[in-house]
């Protein structure tokens, strides 16, 4: 059997773990083809997009279980994952997926709510008299 390599993916909440083993471009996400997970075609091309790089969109099979966030955190999470697991498979990849920006985690987060405010920055409304 074709040894695993596995790396997780965050943006925002979401956390996927992403499974990489050689085969013929199957991507499934929860166990349902990540064309009827992600119904939106903007989303379909963001996990799709760092085999698209590296043009090998039928080499690998991508099995990822994630949880937590949206369903935009999610794609962008499968996206920084698959990334990850493929330079664990040959170092060099990584020459092409770092200028196109695919192995930067996206540090921004919700902002945490403020005590005696509505939301993080919105205050309540100041009445002078």
């Amino acid at each position: 059997m074709e040894k695993l390599k596995k790396a997780i993916g965050r943006r925002k909440e979401a956390v996927a773990r992403v499974y990489l083993s050689k085969g013929n471009g199957t991507i499934t996400v929860n166990d349902r083809d990540y064309k009827k997970y992600f119904p939106l075609m903007y989303l379909q091309n963001q996990v799709e997009l760092p085999l698209k790089t590296i043009d090998a969109l039928d080499k690998y099979d991508v099995k990822v279980t994630v949880d937590g966030g949206g369903q935009k955190g999610q794609a962008e999470a499968i996206k920084l994952g698959i990334s990850r697991a493929l330079c664990n498979t040959d170092a060099e990849l990584r020459v092409a997926l770092k200028p196109a920006g695919l192995l930067t985690r996206d540090p921004r987060s919700v902002e945490r709510k403020k005590f005696g405010h509505k939301k993080a920055r919105k205050s309540y409304q100041f009445s002078k008299r």
